[in-house]
C-alpha cells in the first residue's frame, strides 16, 4: 500500500531566500548596468543608450593600468610575505607548547578587535617617523597586518585537524619529520591553507583604508584610484567600470577556490 507523504512548503523560508537574493543581486545588477550605459536619465527605469563609451575612456587612462599593476604587485607581495611568516608560526601555535603561547597567539589577532581606521592612524604616526609614508613597502607592511587573521587563525585550525595517528604511523615505519609533513600533514591541511592564502590575496587586493592612508598619492592601488575618480569626477559610469574591473580578480579567485577547496576539507580545518 502506497503511503502518501504530504510535503510541507516552507513559504517563510522561500520568501526570506528571495528577499536575501534580491538584496545581494540587485545592487550588483545596477552597478553592472551602469558600467555598460552611455545615457541613463531619471525617471527612466532602463537606460536610454547602452554602450562602451566609458570603458574606452577609463581603460584609455595610463593611471588605471598603473594602479592595476600596483594592486596585483602589492597583493602578490603581501600574500607571499604573509605566508612565509605566518604559516610556520601557525604550525608552531598548533603543535608546540612554549611559554606565552596563548598570549602571543592572542596578540596576533588582537589588532582586529580595534576600530580599523584608528589603528591605522596610530601606525601611520610610527611610519611617518620611519619615512615609510608614501612608499611601496610602507603599504606592504600595513596590509600585512590585515592578513594575520586569515593566515594565522585558519592554518592553525587546519594543522590541528590533521589526523595525528597517521603521522605517528608514518614515524613508526621510519619516515623522517620532513617526509611526514610532506606526505601526511600537508595533503590534509593543504586545501584549508590554500583557502587562507586565497582570502588573504583577495582581501589585500581590495584593501583601501591602509593603502590610501599610507600610500597616497605616490602609491595608488585600484580601489584608491576608484575613490579619486568618484570624488573628482562625479560620473557614475567611471565608478561602475572600475567596480567591474575590481570584481574580476575575486571572481577568478572564487573559481579557483571551487576547484581547490572542497567543503569537507574546509570544514575539517575548523574542526567540523
Amino acid at each position: 500500500m502506497a503511503t502518501l507523504v504530504h510535503r510541507r512548503v516552507d513559504w517563510t523560508g522561500i520568501i526570506l531566500a528571495v528577499v536575501l537574493t534580491l538584496a545581494i543581486v540587485f545592487p550588483l545588477l545596477v552597478v553592472g548596468t551602469w558600467a555598460f550605459t552611455n545615457v541613463w536619465r531619471y525617471p527612466s527605469v532602463i537606460p536610454q543608450e547602452f554602450g562602451l563609451r566609458f570603458w574606452g575612456q577609463t581603460l584609455g587612462r595610463a593611471d588605471v593600468w598603473t594602479s592595476i599593476t600596483m594592486s596585483l604587485t602589492l597583493a602578490t607581495t603581501v600574500t607571499l610575505i604573509s605566508a612565509a611568516i605566518c604559516l610556520p608560526a601557525a604550525f608552531a601555535f598548533a603543535r608546540l607548547e612554549f611559554p606565552g603561547r596563548d598570549l602571543l597567539f592572542f596578540s596576533f589577532l588582537a589588532g582586529h578587535a580595534f576600530p580599523k581606521f584608528g589603528l591605522l592612524v596610530a601606525i601611520a604616526g610610527i611610519f611617518l617617523q620611519l619615512n615609510l609614508i608614501g612608499t611601496f613597502w610602507g603599504v606592504v607592511l600595513i596590509q600585512l597586518v590585515g592578513t594575520l587573521l586569515f593566515m594565522i587563525w585558519i592554518p592553525v585550525a587546519a594543522f590541528q585537524s590533521v589526523d595525528r595517528r597517521m603521522e605517528e604511523a608514518a614515524r613508526d615505519v621510519g619516515a623522517g619529520p620532513f617526509r611526514v609533513f610532506w606526505s601526511i600533514t600537508l595533503p590534509q591541511a593543504g586545501p584549508t591553507i590554500a583557502a587562507a592564502i586565497l582570502l588573504s590575496f583577495v582581501g589585500t587586493f581590495y584593501e583601501t583604508e591602509g593603502a590610501w592612508l599610507i600610500g597616497a598619492p605616490q602609491v595608488r592601488t585600484l580601489p584608491v584610484l576608484m575613490i579619486s575618480f568618484i570624488n573628482n569626477q562625479p560620473v557614475i559610469q567611471f565608478g561602475a567600470v572600475l567596480s567591474v574591473l575590481l570584481w574580476v580578480p575575486s571572481f577568478i579567485a572564487l573559481l579557483f577556490a571551487r576547484r581547490v577547496v572542497n567543503s569537507g576539507s574546509f570544514a575539517r580545518g575548523f574542526g567540523g
